[in-house]
């Protein structure tokens, strides 16, 4: 590994520079640098000077108060005077500063970039080891064995990271976002992420975004990064969080009033006089769940909260900059939102939410009684903090506070307890303090610094698969199977206090602020409300230095592909349209009910096969409903009349020359932000996803792919719709921006039946379908 600077900052001192190494870390004084994008990019300085250039550009322009969301985004603008500005309905053409891919979605936006045929990234981009490693005994033997499984591509990301400029992150070093937080985030920072929970960076700040790998090779290879001009959802905030509330139930609540599909095509910018109340790290909670709402990204404006963080995180110079800069990053007085939504922290409850989708939002107080009433299991079987939405230094700390208390009363967690640390510099801190320590006498085993159960990375022995069971966890999403492949799993989402306070007792059916708790001598004691530092006071311990920086000149690195591996596959590019009508497509599917990326294209032990196409494609819709027969991976072969499993179905149809389409519900493709949900029907013959609606990143990785994306424009005409018709969508010569598109179904009768079907394709969005993918014309674009 290569040596890297790291700033440590101390309060009331001078500037120290750290040379950190594998060995340890070596300080010596030096006077301050001015401030870069972040310690890891030499020579690329915060970009505000020419944000404030094209923002007045825009004040001019729309002559009215600006929200912060608008301030960030449109002066990130690639034409800033000729671009067409209206919320809702433009295509902005943006230039964001950076980009961060992890592990599992980055094999894919690199086999994309290698095909591209560039020779460098544009902008700085990373790539980050986080959703690889399986949850099995603890961390340390956990990361060798991830380490061992992975290695092939893990030197592949390594090599490729090398030989096209972008920075690399060993496993180990942490989850995505929480190393983005640490290192790259900063106020008024435009960031794509190919994950669906980047906008965590909104806690400092940014508006980080989460995409395909489609979008970031266009930004990677120096393209203006297209985005439907997002509407603004402001969320006020007043009073001051108290006793067992704590910044991630304010989440919890906004998605109990806004719901998973609220927050479509708007960013969730919080204002008002509760936000100084908030931590840093606990406003970027709150940002990294708004993803479970559906929103374009969520952003909290620059305070002292987040100029205590950049300090404590060898940044001060940036909290400076940012300082001189702040009337770009925050919003002005009377700036109009689209809708508003007002929440007093003072008498906010704290809430837990599920089970099956994280907006059933549920009080404390009412949890045990929704339970009963539903038939929820009361017991819980397993507890689990941390995550990228939790696990903070704080979030630890007030953790360990509740653990303290139980430990004095002789007792501890009466559930298996998980502890996944953010980030190695949050591990190693908290080992230091006995902060581990504390948690782990109270029974937890300390994971790896990864994504582990939150992404169904969790070789879990307890329960059988269809064992109907309860846990709890302060993660962020919770749809069926999605910790542990187990769909009679009841996952309820809430705070790590909660979950700490709920393992004690082992029962949902628990509030800590009034219920008492038995100690070891059997005397009665109520926990007391929890308590941590916001920031550790002996500063941060960066621990194992993780990061490789891309050598100046990358050209000779070989990276290669070994046509025999399962686990990576060079791309073959999608055939071309046709130019003629899509006749006679045969149904692959007709979904009910909820249809999230899980359902498409299920992760947990199929990420092992997110850099080879047809080796994944296996898990098409293995867990999404039938209509026909309300089963699961269970469509009938239309061709045969037998009954099989989806993938194999689909393979069949391919393999025969048959077109097909999907059909889908409300909400079409919500949650991950995973490409292969749309990579995989594209690659086995589907031409067409046909829903009453479809969540944003789904919607804009159908149109990267070449696939059409369509709505009904009468949501009834769903039901119209039979498992065994055929379907023709007419008239494709003249698709345009807000023309309809012809839909003619062919029941097995014999009779026809018309139907209207909407689309939001721009004029470059219709190229992408005519030239077969967004990386097809690109290729054009480029002769």
């Amino acid at each position: 590994m290569s040596n890297s600077l790291r700033l440590i900052a101390h309060r009331g001192g001078p500037c120290v520079v750290g040379i950190r190494t594998t060995r340890g870390l070596h300080t010596g004084l030096a006077a301050c640098a001015l401030a870069e994008m972040s310690k890891f990019d030499k020579g690329k300085s915060l970009p505000y000077d020419k944000l404030q250039k094209n923002l007045d550009v825009i004040k001019k322009r729309l002559n009215r108060p600006l929200t912060l969301s608008e301030k960030v985004l449109y002066s990130h603008l690639d034409d800033p005077q000729g671009q067409e500005i209206t919320r809702g309905v433009s295509y902005l053409r943006l230039r964001p500063d950076r980009v961060a891919m992890q592990d599992a979605t980055a094999q894919m936006a690199m086999l994309q970039f290698i095909s591209s045929g560039l020779p460098k990234v544009a902008v700085p981009s990373t790539i980050h080891c986080d959703h690889l490693i399986e949850a099995q005994t603890g961390g340390v033997k956990d990361l060798e064995r991830a380490k061992n499984i992975n290695e092939e591509v893990y030197s592949f990301l390594r090599s490729a990271g090398g030989k096209y400029g972008v920075g690399f992150w060993h496993p180990g070093s942490g989850i995505i976002h929480q190393i983005i937080l640490e290192n790259y985030a900063f106020p008024g920072l435009l960031m794509i992420g190919t994950d669906s929970h980047t906008p965590n960076g909104g806690g400092l700040g940014g508006l980080c975004i989460g995409v395909g790998g489609a979008d970031a090779v266009d930004v990677m290879a120096d393209i203006p990064w297209e985005l439907k001009c997002p509407k603004v959802i402001g969320v006020k905030l007043t009073g001051a969080m108290k006793g067992w509330t704590s910044p991630k139930d304010v989440i919890l609540k906004v998605a109990g009033i806004l719901t998973v599909k609220g927050g479509t095509g708007a960013i969730i910018e919080y204002f008002g006089p509760g936000v100084d109340n908030i931590s840093c790290t606990g406003m970027g909670t709150i940002c990294n769940m708004g993803a479970e709402i559906g929103a374009t990204t969520s952003v909290f404006p620059f305070n002292k909260r987040m100029a205590s963080y950049l300090e404590a995180t060898g940044r001060g110079n940036i909290s400076k900059d940012a300082e001189k800069h702040k009337s770009l990053l925050t919003p002005d007085e009377g700036a109009p939102y689209d809708q508003v939504v007002e929440i007093d922290l003072s008498t906010l409850e704290p809430h837990v939410n599920g089970p099956f989708t994280p907006d059933l939002a549920h009080p404390i107080s009412k949890l045990g009684e929704n339970a009963k009433k539903a038939g929820w299991p009361l017991d819980i079987k397993v507890s689990l903090i941390g995550s990228c939405t939790n696990s903070s230094y704080e979030d630890m700390a007030r953790c360990a506070s509740i653990a303290k208390e139980a430990l004095k009363h002789g007792i501890k967690s009466a559930t298996p307890f998980n502890v996944t640390p953010g980030s190695e510099q949050v591990r190693a801190t908290i080992e230091r303090d006995g902060i581990a320590e504390t948690l782990r006498q109270f029974g937890g085993t300390v994971l790896a610094n990864a994504c582990g159960p939150c992404i169904g990375q969790w070789d879990r022995k307890d329960v059988k698969k269809g064992e109907k069971n309860t846990i709890v966890n302060s993660y962020n999403r919770n749809f069926t199977g999605r910790n542990d492949a187990n769909p009679a799993t009841h996952a309820f989402v809430t705070s790590p206090e909660l979950v700490t306070a709920l393992a004690i007792k082992g029962k949902l059916d628990f509030d800590p602020r009034r219920d008492s708790i038995k100690g070891a001598d059997g005397k009665e004691f109520k926990l007391s409300d929890p308590f941590g530092d916001e920031l550790p006071v002996r500063g941060f311990d960066p621990g194992v230095d993780t990061y490789q920086a891309p050598p100046p000149d990358g050209t000779k690195i070989q990276v290669q592909v070994d046509s025999k591996s399962n686990r990576l596959q060079l791309l073959s590019p999608f055939d071309k349209w046709n130019g003629k009508d899509l006749e006679d497509m045969l149904i692959l599917i007709k979904v009910k009910g909820k249809c999230t990326t899980d359902h498409i294209s299920a992760a947990g032990p199929w990420l092992k096969y997110r850099g080879h196409l047809d080796n994944i494609s296996n898990n098409l819709f293995l867990t999404a409903t039938n209509e026909e027969n309300g089963e699961l991976n269970k469509v009938k072969n239309r061709l045969n009349s037998q009954w099989g499993a989806v993938p194999d179905v689909a393979r069949a149809y391919k393999a025969a020359g048959k077109k097909w389409v999907a059909i889908g519900d409300e909400n079409y493709g919500e949650g991950s932000s995973r490409e292969h949900a749309a990579l995989e029907p594209r690659h086995l013959g589907g031409r067409a996803i046909i829903v009453k609606s479809f969540a944003r990143i789904h919607e804009t990785n159908l149109k990267k792919q070449g696939l059409l994306p369509l709505t009904f424009s009468n949501a009834s005409d769903y039901d119209k719709i039979k498992s065994d018709d055929k379907i023709s969508l007419v008239g494709l010569k003249n698709l345009a921006p807000g023309k309809q598109v012809e839909c003619v179904l062919k029941h097995a009768d014999g009779k026809t039946e018309k139907i209207m079907l909407n689309h939001s394709m721009n004029e470059q969005q219709i190229e992408w379908f005519k030239a077969g993918s967004a990386l097809n014309r690109m290729k054009e674009l480029a002769k």
